[in-house]
């Protein structure tokens, strides 16, 4: 496997290498465990959709895009109340 080289703040890979130390990883190691666990927005759209469609089979949930809006935009309401934001 060969390596890339990424430029960051010394500040976040510093933090990084903590974090991976705390873990008993190297930082390459910790990045790359990193990386098999994140979802591509892709990823997520799809899952997303899988879901809506498991929710639909199961009770009949299928909320219009308003609807939607209307649950996101509560759901930033709450998450800003909380967080200070």
């Amino acid at each position: 496997m060969s390596d890339a080289h990424v430029r960051i703040p010394v500040e976040a890979k510093d933090r990084l290498a903590a974090i991976a130390a705390a873990e008993g990883l190297s930082l390459r190691a910790y990045l790359a465990r990193l990386a098999e666990t994140l979802l591509t927005p892709a990823e997520r759209a799809e899952r997303a959709a899988a879901a809506l469609a498991a929710l639909k089979t199961w009770n009949g949930y299928a909320p219009t895009s308003a609807q939607q809006q209307d649950l996101d935009n509560e759901l930033d309401r709450r998450l800003a109340r909380v967080t200070g934001g």
